[in-house]
Formats: structure tokens, sequence, C-alpha cells
């Protein structure tokens, strides 16, 4: 999806996932989470100039003495939207932080989550977004459920929206079936691609939206405007530097 300008994969997630970032919300990332991070600071130069922007670890952006704060934010209901990268994603939501293969003899053990899965259920709107697109992320069943889709009844949780953002589509989780939908395909991608990809039935049963087109604009922010803060703010200065192209 590059409509003729030269993407790094990096600023394309990143500009993807600057539309989800509404204007007077509080947005926010953990810590190592660079994509999520350039796509707050572009969200705010192209359509969400009053958003809070929390990232966490940072010296510009983290305004908590410790982690515990950013969850006591996020459980007080002050948390509007909150991005996740997982390793396994599946159809029923759930994500996976921990391990691939078993649990007791794990095939590889991850760093895990830390209060991630706390977020899932605190606040309302979820991005998850991933750098590739294939049957190794996106699974039948998750491997260990770090973070569930669905609660036990009586269990209240505030997520009302679930999106999951690729190189190559947008999954959307539907509230009423709990299962993961195809939303839009990427230009340059088919719905036949992305289902071929997916480890799981999509509910294709019809034409797929197509995501609207990276703009210049979009791009232009991003490497004039995003890139020199990033650098200057000492906000992930040297992935800025290395992975954000000059204009």
């Amino acid at each position: 999806m590059s409509s003729g300008f030269d993407l790094g994969p990096e600023e394309r997630l990143a500009i993807l996932l600057s539309r989800h970032v509404h204007d007077w919300e509080t947005s926010a990332c953990g810590a190592l989470s660079f994509i999520p991070a350039t796509a707050m600071l572009l969200a705010r130069e192209l359509h969400a100039p009053n958003v809070e922007i929390i990232i966490l670890g940072s010296k510009e952006y983290s305004p908590f003495v410790s982690g515990k704060d950013f969850h006591f934010l996020a459980q007080r209901g002050e948390m509007d939207l909150f991005f996740i990268s997982a390793i396994e994603i599946d159809k029923h939501g759930n994500f996976n932080l921990h391990v691939i293969g078993d649990r007791d003899e794990p095939d590889v053990l991850m760093p895990g989550q830390y209060g991630t899965g706390l977020l899932y259920y605190a606040v309302p709107r979820i991005v998850m977004f991933r750098t590739e697109h294939t049957t190794r992320t996106f699974v039948e069943q998750v491997d260990y459920i770090s973070g569930a889709g669905t609660s036990p009844e009586g269990v209240r949780r505030r997520t009302r929206e679930v999106t999951v953002v690729t190189p190559i589509a947008q999954l959307r989780f539907n509230m009423e079936t709990r299962l993961m939908e195809l939303a839009s395909v990427h230009e340059g991608f088919t719905a036949d691609q992305v289902a071929e990809n997916t480890g799981f039935d999509l509910g294709i049963d019809g034409p797929v939206e197509t995501t609207p087109v990276i703009t210049e604009a979009e791009v232009q922010a991003l490497r004039t405007i995003v890139k020199p803060h990033m650098i200057e703010s000492e906000t992930y200065p040297d992935l800025a530097a290395r992975l954000i192209r000059e204009p």
C-alpha cells in the first residue's frame, strides 16, 4: 500500500495506526513501542491537535512516577486508546505475548507482558498491530492467552472496539459474534490474499472495503515534522533517524 510513495514498513504502519487516534482523547502505548509512538505524534499533526499522548518510558510523554500509575489511569477510565503488538492473535480476539508451544515446555519463551492483559479489559478502544500478516501470527487458537477477547459472564470490561492493523489489511473484532472479521484490504492486496495468510475464517461473504490510500500530506508530515521532533525530543531518536526516511 504505497500509492506511489517509497515507504518503509514502519512508516506505512505508523500512518495507518495514526488514523485511529481521535482528537480530545488520551491515547497511549507502552515502552519499546516505536511504531504507535510515531503514529500518535503524526495524528497530532494531522487531525488530532488536542490529543493527550502517553508514551511509557519517554522523557516528554510519560507523566508517571512509576509504571503502576499508567495502569491506574486506565483503571480509572481515563485512557481511551491503547496500542498492543502480539506474537499470536486468534479468531476469538485473544492475544499471546508469553510462549510458543506448550506452556510447561515451550518452543519459544517470550518476555511476557507488564499489565497489557489488564489494559485489554480497561481501555475502551484497542488497536493491535503486527509487522507481518501470516498464518504464524493469525492462528485458530493462541498457544497461551495473555489477553482474552471475551470476559467470563459477570466480569465487567470497558472494551468496546478492537481493531488489528497489518501491512495488508485491517481486521475488526465483532463484539456481537466475538469473532475477528476482515474490515478492509489495503491497496495492492486482495481479500483472497488476506484469507490465505490468515489461519482462521474471516467471515468474508461479500465485497470488502479498500483501506483509504496513504496521502502525500501524511507522508510529508511524518518525514518533515514528526521525524525531527522525535529526534529533538529524544523519543526513539535512533529509530526515527533510521526508519523514517528523508522527504
